[in-house]
């Protein structure tokens, strides 16, 4: 059944045919969701069930849905992020497979954007996905009448399990969420090699520079810094490392990595790109420092890691759009600072985010955890839970299986072995 115009809202239905291209294209590298597809599909788990998800719209994310609506769920999609929607997936969403979709690329962050958000929180959702908790405020702010339905929550990223981590601990969280974020089968391959090479990808197609010999400082050396940092020495960048975490700081040494504060890497740094979830990690005294011709970016979940207000006030003039994603801050004396995809999600602003290989473990671990916490309904409190181990081995596995890999398995005398005491040296 076709759905009414009343129940989507995208920048061209048109655009759906090369929308369904780029879907089934990714699908052919997303072997672990077809088969939870497949299965959903036969013994609908999530039958009935109202499903509002807050999501970047990629193709990726469309294989997801399609997952998720094969198990029975009625589903709303919006976008996560104002610049990260693929125009033509909402499209095919919408023309081909059926589910509500509200995302356009480049919506106004503080008006659409958010009415986008309100369609998905007036669907009275049974569960949530979010990616940077958007969704989830939502509904502890505006929307609270809608969150008495929610029997739980997936989130998706550093900065939203950051957000709902300060909820709880406030006692203001109204239900239960499963942070998908820290799950292995995410964070050590998602963050660390998807965002590692999207963020490049995403920084050469806005920019065309070489890599190679270029002075690149990532702040932050979480799993996304060490992929970014990693990706960036990979293509010949000389790469600079800057951190508040003593840990992370220490191993990023050790790995190689010259780490020094970023007021010190400011003078000498021509690639700037923050991966942290805080605020204001650029910030004026450091654009001040910056030589001309700098770049600067963002692959941290908001905007808000660059204090491009403070940049704003600094330049002398601002040249919007001298290359697509490129914005041209002057500063006194003609120093210039190029800022791309207005400080956004730079890998999904300027490119396609994530591989959809990468993609495959995180969406399937998000498919499986919607079957979970739908089954253990009013059994879980209202905090955050870790993603259970048995989904993580499940998925890691059948990702396995998909590659062509078998690994062993322990010996009874091995397992004994490892729980026990009695035997010493």
């Amino acid at each position: 059944m076709a759905l009414k115009a009343s129940q989507y809202d995208v920048k061209d239905l048109r655009l759906a045919r090369e929308g369904k291209r780029r879907i089934l294209w990714a699908d052919n590298d997303m072997p672990v969701l077809a088969a939870i597809r497949k299965r959903f599909a036969k013994d609908k788990p999530l039958a009935g069930r109202r499903m509002s998800a807050c999501l970047h719209v990629t193709a990726e994310t469309a294989n997801l849905c399609r997952t998720l609506k094969a198990g029975g769920a009625e589903l709303v999609l919006c976008a996560s992020n104002p610049l990260s929607t693929q125009d033509d997936v909402a499209a095919s969403l919408v023309a081909d497979f059926g589910i509500r979709a509200y995302a356009i690329k480049g919506e106004d962050p503080k008006t659409t954007y958010y009415r986008h958000i309100a369609a998905a929180c007036r669907h009275s959702p049974a569960v949530t996905m979010d990616d940077g908790a958007d969704l989830v405020n939502a509904l502890h702010g505006k929307f609270a009448a809608f969150a008495g339905s929610v029997a739980g929550s997936m989130e998706e990223t550093t900065t939203g399990v950051i957000r709902l981590r300060a909820m709880a601990a406030a006692g203001v969280l109204k239900f239960p969420v499963i942070a998908v974020n820290d799950a292995a089968t995410k964070h050590l391959f998602d963050n660390r090699y998807g965002t590692g090479q999207s963020t490049i990808d995403g920084i050469i197609r806005a920019t065309d520079i070489l890599f190679a010999g270029k002075t690149v400082v990532v702040c932050g050396y979480g799993w996304c810094g060490r992929g970014v940092s990693t990706r960036a020495r990979g293509a010949g960048g000389n790469v600079i490392v800057t951190e508040v975490n003593p840990i992370r700081a220490l191993e990023a040494a050790m790995d190689g990595f010259r780490v020094m504060p970023l007021k010190q890497a400011a003078r000498i740094g021509e690639l700037f790109i923050t991966v942290t979830g805080d605020i204001h990690v650029v910030d004026a005294e450091h654009f001040k420092l910056m030589k001309d011709g700098a770049i600067v970016c963002n692959s941290g979940h908001f905007d808000c890691e660059l204090n491009l207000p403070a940049l704003a006030k600094l330049a002398r003039k601002i040249n919007r759009g001298v290359r697509a994603g490129v914005d041209e801050y002057v500063l006194a004396g003609g120093r210039r600072i190029f800022v791309l995809a207005e400080g956004r999600l730079v890998n999904l602003a300027c490119a396609e985010g994530h591989p959809a290989s990468v993609m495959d473990m995180s969406f399937a671990t998000q498919a499986l955890t919607t079957e979970y916490v739908i089954r253990n309904a009013g059994s879980l409190t209202a905090t955050v839970h870790p993603v259970p181990v048995e989904i993580e081995n499940w998925v890691a596995r059948a990702k396995l299986l998909a590659m062509g890999m078998k690994i062993d398995s322990l010996t009874r005398r091995q397992k004994d072995y490892l729980t026990s005491f009695e035997m010493g040296t």
